[in-house]
């Protein structure tokens, strides 16, 4: 085995997966990784960085079937737009929850009671039909 080359236990204790979720992945296509004789899988240096793409796609929210979409199809555009727009939405979400969270913890009255964040808490009671 050339140093350069991981099996598939080497990698996944490196990435702090299972082994299964790299077969996973290959079998839907994610991964390639070379073979050994015996068929024993091999993975890379571009392997890693495949890995931590999807990771990081997966920490943004992308399903697998986007992040394989991307990757075969060399950058649907279309695709990054729509995550893209939902990535900005859920930062905005987790903005406003930051906001009031630290408005709690600086407030001095239980936040049900504050007046300030019964205001912001107000404007997501939804209308009645």
């Amino acid at each position: 085995m050339k140093s350069s080359e991981l099996t598939i236990g080497d990698l996944a204790r490196r990435f702090g997966l299972a082994t299964h979720v790299l077969r996973h992945w290959e079998s839907m296509g994610l991964l390639a990784p070379a073979r050994a004789a015996g068929g024993q899988r091999r993975y890379g240096e571009e392997d890693l960085y495949r890995i931590a793409l999807i990771l990081m796609g997966k920490e943004a929210g992308v399903s697998l079937r986007d992040v394989r979409k991307f990757l075969v199809s060399g950058g649907d555009k279309a695709l990054l737009h729509r995550h893209l727009a939902d990535l900005e939405q859920r930062i905005r979400e987790a903005q406003a929850a930051k906001e009031l969270i630290e408005h709690a913890i600086a407030c001095p009255l239980p936040v049900d009671e504050c007046p300030d964040a019964r205001a912001e808490i107000a404007a997501r009671i939804p209308p009645a039909h």
